[in-house]
């Protein structure tokens, strides 16, 4: 199974549509999409490492505007359709709590929250609900969010071809370790939210 899923992430990673798909999956990711972008700017550096950096941006530029709408979502509808997608991941009785907190370390937590694989959605929304100043949330999301993708994509250039056969070698490891990680984040959220 994660053979064929594997295979397709590469195939797809050299196709001439992969940074439109890789700016999706990182917009989605900050306002509501449960994936993080990582499981599509691994492989693609993995394929083209020459444009890791270009790839790193995407994904920052497309992760900090997901993340407006996600603030959007936060602070204009989050009787609606915020509340929902806070319930649907399992933290809806945690914001009154998390809230508070963010009053006093909401720079910390966008920073330090939004560089770990804990879902960027949740932070995103917090931050609209919170009120938080719309232009610092806006400035934070951009460095720790081009932090991240930029150190993802530097390792990847880097240490891609050994990192390569080291992942196809033990690919079911591998994907069970993705599947865990993604998991873990959720799990880390709703311990630290």
């Amino acid at each position: 199974m994660f053979k064929k899923l594997y295979d397709w992430t590469l195939s797809l990673s050299a196709s001439p549509r992969a940074p439109q798909a890789l700016a999706t999956v990182s917009f989605a990711e900050s306002s509501f999409f449960p994936i993080p972008p990582d499981v599509m700017l691994v492989p693609m550096v993995m394929a083209k490492p020459e444009r890791a950096w270009n790839y790193a941006l995407i994904c920052t530029i497309a992760s900090v505007l997901g993340g407006i709408a996600g603030y959007g979502i936060g602070a204009l509808l989050y009787d609606t359709a915020g509340a929902w997608l806070i319930r649907l991941y399992g933290y809806g009785d945690k914001m009154d709590a998390f809230r508070a907190l963010y009053q006093q370390h909401g720079h910390w937590i966008i920073l330090i929250k939004g560089f770990t694989p804990i879902p960027f959605k949740l932070i995103t929304i917090a931050s609209g609900l919170a009120g938080y100043d719309f232009l610092m949330f806006v400035l934070l999301s951009a460095i720790t969010r081009a932090a991240r993708f930029f150190f993802v994509a530097g390792i990847m250039n880097r240490f891609g071809a050994p990192l390569r056969r080291l992942i196809e070698e033990n690919l079911t490891a591998v994907g069970i370790g993705s599947i865990l990680a993604i998991i873990g984040g959720f799990a880390a959220a709703k311990y630290l939210f």
